[in-house]
This record gives structure tokens, C-alpha cells and sequence, in this order.
């Protein structure tokens, strides 16, 4: 396994242009998605844990965060689109084996990325006191909401870092070190949270009575410990950056970390469609998050903890996706088009095993997840009736994900982006709102909309995938 098929060996079977067998084809997918999966799992793991933390405050406490948490998405996935541009170049540099401009690339997206996260973190911590009033929240989480999201907003030009950072070293193909670092950050987070969430308090372990120190902050030390833990991977991922890294160390050599107008307009040309796609996406859960908000606490709070459960099953789904941008983004930089085909396809079969037995073990457990994240109990019924509903949706969820990380390898965002607004906004806020406010279907009627249109958005990505209009040559002629 070490030899011909080993995951270094692979990859330079596709940058020199040698034949892959469909087995070797697969075991690289398998490879490169195993770590990223792996990382993802470890991120639910932690969410549980988080969430059943805050979730011990009360309903009151869950729902100030899950109030804010859509609007936090839009602003961490604009900024996962802002720096795929420059990810998607260096990938397709290095398939056609110019690792010497990929780090020119990765220099200059470092400076682009901090200077839009600092603008980008001024903007949240602008809004911070007034954007749970604008979402509809009550008097009595409206303060814990802000504080939340200005910490979380106060830590942003970091998290751009990373995400860049770790964009890049995977779509080179090193999965497992931003892999491993998405753990340790699970961890640290959890850690951080145990001591800043809670007081001092005694605990009880095998017999022995402790004392465990605390800061007593609640929700604060929630958003709190994510920023520190956030501080110290981007530290890590930075150095190994600069100092380690075979493709990309930035010690290999001197270049300018000034952006050349050829490099932005590159990257502005990928990532603004998926900028787009993300703001009215991200739009959309927070127009879903004002719907929701008159349905009281309870729903807010079972909407919030059930989309963390649900994300056992497709956040390995966003692991295989990150290896198929790999693959196939380095498969049209050596120009082998036929090859970034098989890539795509092998891809959205894993993609589709893996999120549908996830599925099934879902419905079958939903009482079970959510009862680990609170114990209140009509939070409990109302988040574990939803996961059954969207546990049908799943597999061609894993289709549309997947789908998508193979469009971005090949720099092709504009259709996509529309196909996935369309979807959300014409198929699953029209039948939601209708569901809730017409049939008085509460909460349940959201999820069955959601769980309609991922199954539409799943197969019209997968057509798009059959057309094979993806691939254009001058998304990644070099």
C-alpha cells in the first residue's frame, strides 16, 4: 500500500500524466476524503458537547445563540468564498507542477485575506448590539446574542486566515495536517469551554470529590473559547505554512506578498458567484431564523440544536467535497479532463454511501442526539421528530455537496451559484413560509420544505454534473 498507491504517489501520477486505474482512482479519493471526514466527525462530536453545554443554561441560553448562528454562517461562508479563489489557483498550479507560482499565490492571498477580514470583523462588530433586535429575538436573549456574536465577530480576520490557510494545503493535497488541526481545534474548544462556560464547581470521578475551576461567563465564555482556540490553530497552520509544508513553504524562496491585479481578478472571478451564492443562501437562513422567531424559544432552540445533530450526517459530506475540489482542481491543471470525470463521479458515489448510512442511523437515533444536547424535554420531541423528516433528504444532499466541490475544482461557480439560489429561495422559503403560515405546520413544516428541496437541488446538480458543462478550458488554462 506504501508503494504505487501511496497518496503522495498518486497525486503525482496525475501531475505527470500517468495512467490511473479506476482502483487507484478511488483509493485516492478515499485518502485524500478519510482525514477531512475524520475532522468533520470530530467537529460534530465537539458541536454535540458545545451544545449540550449551553444547552444545560436553560432554553433561554440555547436560543441566543442558535438566534444569531445564521447570520454567523453568512459571515464565516462569504469568507470561505473569498478565499477559494485563491485556493482554486493554487491547485491548479500545482497539477501543472509550477509549485514556484503557487507560492507567489499563496503570498498574496494572505494579504488580500487579512485586510478583508479586518474590514470584514469591523462591519460585524458595527452590528453586533442591534442585529438581534432586526432578527426578531426577545428582550430576554437580546443581550446574550450580542455579546456572542461581537466576541465571535472580534476573532474573524484570524478565522480567514485559517480557513486560507487550510484551503490551500488541502487542495494541494494535504489533507491530513489541516485535518488534524480541525481536531485540535474541536478540542480546545471544548476545553475552553468547560472552564469559561460554567463556575467553579465540585465534581465527583470514580469516588473523588474535585474541585473544577471556572469563570462562570455562560454564553460569553461559549464565544469566548471558540475565539481562543481559533487563535492558536491559526498559529499552528501559519507556521507549518511558511516552515513545512512540501509544496508550499514560503521559505523556499523570496516573493512579494503585494496582490498583483492578474491574481485578484482571478480569484474575484471564482469566488464572487460563491460569494453571491453564500450571501443569499446565508440571507436565507437568516429570513428562515425570522420565520422560525415567533414560534417561541422552543423552536428556535430544537431548529438550532437539530441542524447540529443533522450535521452527523452531512459534514463528512463537506470532507469528500473538499477532495474532490482536490483531485479534480488538480486533474484540469495537468489537463486532464477525462480524468476530473471519473474524479467527479467516484466522488458523489462515496459521498452518497457514506451520508446515507449516516441517514439511517440518524432516524433511528434522533431521540438519543438531541437528549444528549439538552434535557429539556419539548425541545427534545420537537428536534428528534424534524431529524426523521430529514433523514429521506440525505443522499442526494451528498449528491449536490459533492457536485458543487467538483465544480469549484474546475473554477466553475456561476451556474452553480444560481442553481443553488434558485433552489433555496424558490423551493424551500416559499414551501416553508406557505407550510407554516397557511397549514400551521410550526417547525415540522420548515424541516419537510428543507428536506423537498435538497432532494431538487441534489438532482439538478447531478444533471448538471451528467452534461459535463463544468469543464471549461479557460477556468484553468494555465
Amino acid at each position: 500500500m506504501a508503494g504505487s498507491n501511496s497518496k503522495d504517489r498518486l497525486l503525482a501520477m496525475i501531475r505527470d500524466g500517468e495512467h490511473m486505474s479506476l482502483r487507484q482512482q478511488f483509493l485516492l479519493t478515499a485518502q485524500l476524503s478519510m482525514p477531512a471526514i475524520m475532522a468533520q466527525l470530530s467537529t460534530i462530536v465537539m458541536d454535540y458537547i458545545d451544545a449540550s453545554m449551553v444547552g444545560s443554561l436553560g432554553a433561554n441560553e440555547e436560543a441566543s445563540v442558535g438566534l444569531v448562528a445564521t447570520t454567523w454562517w453568512l459571515f464565516t461562508g462569504i469568507s470561505t468564498a473569498f478565499v477559494t479563489g485563491f485556493s482554486v489557483q493554487v491547485a491548479h498550479k500545482i497539477g501543472a507542477n509550477k509549485q514556484v507560482e503557487a507560492r507567489n499565490i499563496a503570498r498574496q492571498a494572505i494579504t488580500a485575506c487579512l485586510i478583508y477580514g479586518l474590514c470584514f470583523s469591523a462591519f460585524g462588530i458595527g452590528i453586533s448590539s442591534f442585529l438581534p433586535v432586526w432578527l426578531g429575538g426577545n428582550a430576554d436573549i437580546a443581550p446574550l446574542s450580542s455579546a456572542y456574536f461581537f466576541t465571535l465577530s472580534s476573532c474573524l480576520p484570524i478565522l480567514v486566515i485559517y480557513l486560507l490557510v487550510g484551503g490551500m494545503l488541502r487542495w494541494s493535497g494535504n489533507m491530513r495536517i489541516p485535518s488534524m488541526l480541525d481536531i485540535l481545534m474541536c478540542v480546545l474548544d471544548v476545553t475552553f469551554n468547560f472552564l469559561l462556560i460554567f463556575p467553579t464547581r465540585e465534581i465527583v470521578v470514580l469516588g473523588h470529590s474535585f474541585v473544577m475551576p471556572g469563570a462562570g461567563l455562560g454564553v460569553k465564555g461559549a464565544a469566548l473559547g471558540s475565539a481562543m482556540s481559533i487563535v492558536i490553530v491559526c498559529s499552528m497552520i501559519v507556521c507549518y505554512l511558511v516552515f513545512r509544508s512540501n509544496d508550499l513553504k514560503l521559505i523556499k524562496e523570496r516573493g512579494s506578498f503585494i496582490p498583483t491585479k492578474q491574481c485578484l481578478m482571478k480569484a474575484f472571478n471564482i469566488s464572487l458567484p460563491i460569494g453571491i451564492q453564500q450571501f443569499v443562501m446565508s440571507s436565507a437562513q437568516i429570513f428562515i431564523t425570522i420565520i422560525i422567531a415567533p414560534l417561541g424559544n422552543v423552536s428556535i432552540a430544537a431548529h438550532s440544536l437539530a441542524i447540529t445533530a443533522e450535521s452527523l450526517c452531512y459534514m463528512p459530506g463537506y470532507g469528500i467535497a473538499d477532495a474532490a475540489t482536490s483531485v479534480v482542481g488538480q486533474s484540469l491543471g495537468a489537463g486532464r479532463r477525462n480524468l476530473a470525470r471519473r474524479f467527479a463521479y467516484i466522488s458523489i458515489f462515496m459521498g452518497m454511501t457514506v451520508m446515507g448510512v449516516l441517514a439511517v442511523l440518524m432516524f433511528i437515533a434522533s431521540e438519543t442526539m438531541m437528549s444528549m444536547m439538552t434535557n429539556v424535554q419539548a425541545v427534545i420531541d420537537l428536534g428528534s421528530s424534524v431529524l426523521r423528516i430529514e433523514a429521506f433528504a440525505e443522499p442526494l444532499f451528498a449528491v449536490a455537496l459533492v457536485s458543487y466541490g467538483t465544480f469549484v475544482g474546475a473554477g466553475d461557480t456561476r451556474v452553480p451559484c444560481w442553481m443553488n439560489n434558485l433552489s433555496m429561495w424558490a423551493v424551500r422559503l416559499t414551501m416553508a413560509w406557505t407550510l407554516i403560515n397557511v397549514f400551521n405546520m410550526g417547525l415540522k413544516g420548515m424541516w419537510i420544505a428543507m428536506a423537498i428541496e435538497l432532494c431538487f437541488r441534489g438532482t439538478i446538480f447531478f444533471f448538471r454534473m451528467s452534461r459535463g458543462k463544468w469543464i471549461k478550458e479557460e477556468n484553468f488554462n494555465q
